[in-house]
């Protein structure tokens, strides 16, 4: 069973303009890291020409699906019917996409399919963590 599961999703990107946007990217998950979610967007999509991922915990996202969610970097909420709208807050500026709820649900199926919602520390191997990091400290 693979430990990782990425699923492209279409974002649409608010902006001034009447017409949003809609650039790539990419919903990740990994049970070696069972908490958190990265969204990644690909080079041409971004205005520094570099990819950009975001990383922030999979509570949020289900959270934000149901209700505002979110104090700082990454701010998820529901918009009308079928939108669920992801905030990224830098110190450049704020990016403000639209993704379809279908797509995150079918996401977070997936995960919780994986590493069930709430059994996530079971995941996490700590003697090899903290052997690592004294290994590291030496």
């Amino acid at each position: 069973m693979s430990t990782v599961i990425e699923q492209p999703v279409e974002a649409r990107l608010v902006a001034a303009a009447p017409r949003m946007p809609s650039i790539p990217a990419t919903l990740h998950y990994d049970r070696r890291d069972p908490f958190a979610v990265r969204m990644t967007f690909p080079a041409p999509a971004t205005l520094e020409g570099v990819e950009v991922c975001w990383t922030f915990s999979r509570e949020l996202l289900v959270a934000g699906l149901e209700r505002p969610e979110g104090h700082g970097d990454v701010r998820v909420r529901p918009y009308g019917f079928d939108r669920t709208v992801l905030e990224f807050h830098a110190p450049e500026g704020t990016a403000v996409v639209h993704i379809r709820t279908g797509e995150v649900q079918r996401f977070l199926q997936s995960t919780s399919e994986l590493v069930p919602l709430g059994l996530e520390h079971l995941q996490l191997d700590l003697d090899r963590d903290l052997a690592e990091l004294m290994r590291d400290a030496c």
